[in-house]
């Protein structure tokens, strides 16, 4: 693709733009108070609040990843292939339908983990002593699916904006609400901050979810069932691979628990949550906006094509200067970020930053599959993605410690990258664009290059090189994304710019 992109591929740079931007800056200020919360955890409670915390998520995100059965995601697809066709009556049916069984399997799902309580506990933590956090924290899985039907209606119509407004108004009540609970309760306080932040994800959904169009008219039995089980059939496969994936992430925790303790599950945690920052931008905006689109025009493989090495031009372009960043000052940022004592998180940090990049690589390819509907590729490919983690994490620990956890991370991404890619020239004939090419090369190289500067020199030479290369690659990122954008579009202070540099 060239810099001078014809006018429609430079609306689609826009388009992408403009909701990265939105997302992006909305998460970017969700995660400065992230950022708070995580400090203040920090301080107040130290690694094994962190890690507590970590452990306490992974159980919710696993008992609503099997309470939820995949109907957000798949109710996201649904109307968003509606969109595409323009069928106003079946978004609203959908829409209606969705949000009444999430409030179905909330209820389901927050009575299930309760039951459960006693045997999660035993068999997280060995014991039963966090039982009763384990059963309140069974109340947030209602509120996060009730809100996640929500939620869904609003991202499969592509309301990028509100959604931005969803995630900005959470993250400033959620701070307020959880620094006090854990202040004032410690270690007992975990528990209901999570159920705390749930809580106000809902009731701020809900108060956007009403002001868009509600009714669905009558819903007859055979539309219901029908609706229902479109919803379901491939609910069920997102469910699989949502449970797979945080199945994972509580196995790997699991692994560096019982291998250093729970102050090593903390600077795993740690690492984790800075190692996804940068990179949680790109991924959130393309999950938001750029699948509801692809889904819309998956029949035309060639528009397919060229809007997945769109969205991956954009996307690698603006994570490459960031991961590149985190990799120079990773001990930097583990002080700024949480405190000295999780200067043991900086190596786990530069490895996850690895596997990012090829993350973000990665995923516009793999939105093909879940937009052509590919269910049994989706599944199996998750499948072989929970074994391969999961089998690198055990071989990886046990041969060179904590900082193998990051390391396996690193390497499903390596293995993951080239298997989606081979599924993807076999559904649409998808190749990388010229462009990609050369700057998926160039970042690569530059990050290889910087990681191994921070193994083998020392570390003032190391930073330097690094800086050095943050300023080269922002400013090659800079200008390749303006030669992106139509010139009308540009601020006429970069145009003038971008005349004089032409």
């Amino acid at each position: 693709m060239n810099a001078r992109a014809t006018p429609s591929e430079g609306q689609t740079y826009t388009q992408i733009l403009k909701s990265t931007a939105l997302i992006g800056g909305s998460s970017l200020i969700t995660v400065a108070f992230s950022i708070i919360r995580n400090k203040a955890m920090a301080v107040i409670l130290g690694p094994e609040g962190v890690g507590l915390m970590a452990i306490y998520s992974s159980i919710a995100d696993i008992a609503q990843a099997v309470a939820g059965l995949g109907v957000q995601s798949s109710g996201v697809r649904q109307i968003a292939e509606a969109v595409g066709t323009g069928d106003a009556e079946k978004i609203a049916r959908t829409a209606f339908i969705l949000q009444r069984i999430s409030i179905v399997l909330g209820i389901a799902g927050t009575l299930l983990l309760a039951c459960l309580a006693f045997p999660v506990a035993h068999l997280t933590f060995g014991d039963h002593q966090h039982a009763a956090s384990v059963a309140f924290l069974s109340l947030a899985i209602f509120f996060r699916l009730a809100s996640a039907g929500q939620t869904a209606k609003i991202q499969g119509m592509r309301e990028i904006s509100v959604l931005a407004r969803i995630n900005l108004l959470t993250a400033v009540f959620a701070t307020v609400v959880t620094i006090p609970l854990v202040y004032f309760f410690g270690f007992e306080g975990v528990a209901p901050s999570l159920v705390a932040i749930a809580a106000v994800t809902l009731l701020i959904s809900w108060w956007y979810s009403r002001k868009m169009p509600q009714s669905a008219g009558k819903v007859s039995p055979p539309q219901f069932r029908q609706e229902l089980g479109g919803l379901l059939k491939l609910g069920l496969v997102f469910m699989a691979s949502g449970l797979l994936t945080l199945a994972t992430a509580y196995i790997v925790r699991i692994i560096v628990l019982q291998h250093g303790g729970i102050v090593a599950a903390g600077l795993y945690q740690s690492a984790w949550a800075l190692g996804s920052l940068y990179a949680g931008f790109i991924l959130q905006a393309m999950g938001t906006d750029f699948y509801p689109r692809l889904t819309a025009i998956a029949g035309d493989h060639t528009a397919c094509n060229r809007l997945v090495n769109e969205q991956a031009q954009v996307s690698i372009l603006l994570a490459g200067p960031g991961v590149l960043a985190t990799l120079t000052f990773a001990p930097l940022v583990m002080r700024l970020f949480y405190s000295p004592e999780f200067y043991g998180a900086a190596d786990l940090l530069r490895w996850i930053c690895l596997g990012m990049l090829l993350r973000i690589i990665a995923w516009p390819m793999g939105f093909i599959v879940l937009a052509k509907g590919e269910q049994a590729i989706f599944f199996w490919t998750e499948i072989a993605a929970t074994v391969v983690h999961i089998g690198l994490a055990w071989l990886l620990v046990a041969e060179f410690g904590l900082v193998g956890s990051a390391a396996a991370f690193f390497g499903l991404y390596l293995w993951h990258s080239i298997l989606i890619y081979f599924f993807a020239r076999k559904l649409t004939g998808f190749r990388w664009s010229p462009a990609n090419l050369k700057i998926g090369l160039i970042f690569i190289v530059s990050s290889a290059l910087v990681f191994c500067a921070t193994l083998f020199l020392p570390f003032w030479q190391a930073t330097a090189f690094g800086s050095l290369a943050v300023l080269l690659s922002g400013l090659y990122s800079l200008k390749m994304l303006i030669g992106l954008l139509p010139p009308e579009q540009l601020p006429r202070p970069v145009r003038r710019w971008v005349l004089r540099v032409a």
